[in-house]
């Protein structure tokens, strides 16, 4: 029990030693701006995904909660995430919505699983390549997800496949609604000029209005813009769709606790999309993470945020919410807002159920064209677009991985495609080990048994030295090199008495390399010929004696360095060379 203890300790206590006033009103006040970034964004992110507005709601609300309650990190906001709609829009379509909860409530499991047994570490191995490919193909399939709303065509259900989404999207094109085409742009517009707005009025001299246009620089342009865009609508009585025209009014209060129907059965046909939102949620969690940890100097706890990460995923569902992660763009509003500690991400979510408790009502007025201009924007930022210009710079492994991950994502299924992407990138780094990897012969007429150099008028010496054969071992010692070693199986040897593996500069041997050395070690010794290993690390050295081939060679052939190991083989072919007989002395 202690050892539990000692592994599931949330960054929250820690920062309430020494919490005081102060941080506690900058708290508050980042959290209220995170509260007020996350209401339109959790309402986007349920209808892209093919679910309630309220579910968003409830999931940023209780997940946010919880995450920053539990998580190990200091300043992430957690909730729904765009990274999220393509994985939740599939599932639904494909199994329903109380799969999609049952999916999401064993993700959860998995990722608290995965952070108990602390492979939140092994997270961070995944090469920044497939971060980059599946990031920004998630990013151009919610931006077209969003194209139906955007121009306001007339469809009525969205595919979920990206080639019958452009299928369907250029037959209906022709169905483009002009009011609300106007006001997607002009949201989108305003998101877009914000900075520059609220910059000018921030800076407006003294005057009657100057504090209410500085307190109105300090919005989120997303909150600013769906207010107007929804005045807009309303006052000029646009014919345009809304939250209450498709999915009704809001409710004002959580839903009951629900536990979803569950069997074995519906596991089985539940264990790919549960893989993928839960690699999909540690990858995007910890991504996020790290980013907060570089704006706040501080290092996250990557298990816990996994523990946390799954408490909220295993909860939220028994609520009526979608899956959850860590949310950079908010992360990021919540440290520049002021935020220090997890108080911040509480604040938040309890800021979004005071919205939802008090104004509910109001949101069924926001019009579907103004939040997938949000959703267009969102995409925008969360894609790494430069990458595709920049790629000439970079390696063709890092092209291969990067395209194949970005193409796969699109076209077929983030989880195939972090799979392929991880086989290419693992292929890959094999293949550069491997190179990097050599075994060279060394030329022994430059030792002497004392460590000089060999006079070459010594007919003994060279006599000696030509029934040894010496090699030099450099790299890794893997399965993917063994044809290296066992080319010297292959090698002529014409009287040879020993044969010499140099490896002070073998930094690795796994079992596969350490076979192959066996098996060289046999065709040896029916030839009647000595392996001796020299200079062995640590690690080796420890493999060779746990598989119990150091009995079998013979501690006397395991030698410390290169000049103990040519006296022995010196010792090893003299003894030959005088069990030959005088007929051997010119050989």
């Amino acid at each position: 029990m202690s050892a539990f203890k000692f592994r599931f300790r949330p960054r929250l206590l820690d920062c309430l030693k020494g919490y005081n006033s102060t941080q506690f009103t900058a708290d508050l006040g980042a959290g209220i701006t995170v509260g007020l970034v996350a209401l339109p964004l959790a309402m986007a992110f349920a209808i892209a995904s093919g679910l309630k507005p309220e579910s968003g709601l409830f999931t940023a609300i209780i997940a946010g909660f919880i995450i920053s309650a539990l998580g190990g990190s200091k300043v992430q906001i957690g909730g729904p995430a765009g990274a999220f709609i393509v994985i939740v829009y599939g599932i639904v379509q494909q199994h329903g919505l109380a799969n999609l909860f049952i999916a999401t409530m064993m993700a959860g499991v998995l990722l608290f699983i995965m952070g108990l047994t602390g492979l939140g570490s092994l997270i961070r191995f995944i090469p920044i390549a497939i971060v980059i490919g599946f990031t920004n193909g998630i990013a151009m399939l919610i931006a077209i997800s969003q194209i139906k709303d955007f121009l306001g065509l007339d469809i009525a259900t969205m595919p979920a496949e990206f080639f019958s989404q452009l299928t369907v999207l250029s037959r209906r094109i022709d169905t483009a609604d002009f009011p609300t085409i106007a006001l997607s742009f002009s949201t989108l517009g305003l998101i877009i000029l914000w900075p520059r707005i609220s910059s000018m009025l921030g800076q407006r001299s003294n005057s009657i209005l100057a504090g209410r246009a500085r307190l109105v620089s300090r919005l989120p342009g997303t909150v600013v813009a769906l207010v107007l865009a929804t005045l807009t609508a309303s006052l000029l009585d646009l014919p345009v769709e809304t939250i209450g025209s498709r999915f009704g009014s809001i409710p004002q209060t959580l839903p009951a606790f629900a536990l979803p129907e569950f069997n074995w059965q519906t596991v089985r046909n539940l264990f790919a999309p549960t893989i993928t939102i839960a690699l999909l949620g540690a990858i995007e969690s910890l991504l996020c993470a790290r980013v907060a940890d570089t704006s706040i100097n501080d290092r996250h706890n990557p298990n816990q945020e996994l523990m946390a990460q799954g408490i909220a995923n295993f909860v939220s569902p028994l609520f009526g919410g979608m899956p959850a992660t860590g949310a950079i763009a908010r992360t990021t509003t919540n440290v520049r807002a002021g935020g220090r500690t997890p108080i911040a991400g509480i604040v938040h979510a309890l800021t979004l159920l005071a919205i939802m408790l008090a104004a509910a009502p109001l949101a069924s007025h926001i019009p579907l064209a103004a939040l997938a201009a949000v959703l267009m924007f969102v995409a925008w930022n969360m894609g790494e677009w430069r990458e595709f210009a920049r790629l000439r710079q970079f390696s063709m492994v890092y092209r291969t991985v990067m395209l194949s991950t970005f193409l796969l994502t699109v076209i077929v299924d983030l989880s195939v495609a972090v799979e392929v992407g991880l086989v290419l990138a693992s292929l890959f780094f094999i293949y550069r080990i491997s190179e990097v990897t050599s075994i060279e012969p060394l030329d022994l007429a430059q030792y002497a048994s004392g460590g000089a150099l060999l006079e070459p008028s010594t007919p003994g010496g060279t006599r000696i030295d030509n029934r040894i054969l010496a090699y030099k071992l450099f790299g890794s010692l893997f399965f993917g090199v063994v044809g290296k070693i066992e080319a010297l199986m292959d090698a002529k040897r014409t009287q040879v008495s020993a044969v010499i593996l140099e490896m002070h500069q073998v930094i690795n041997l796994d079992t596969t390399g350490l076979d192959a050395i066996e098996a060289l070690h046999h065709v040896l010794r029916e030839e009647g010929c000595a392996l001796i290993l020299a200079g062995l690390t640590q690690q080796p050295a420890s493999l060779i004696q746990r598989s119990g081939f150091l009995l079998e060679i013979g501690a006397t052939n395991i030698l410390p360095d290169l000049t103990s190991a040519l006296a022995h083989s010196r010792e090893i072919a003299n003894a030959a060379i005088i069990a030959a007989g005088p007929h051997s002395t010119n050989s």
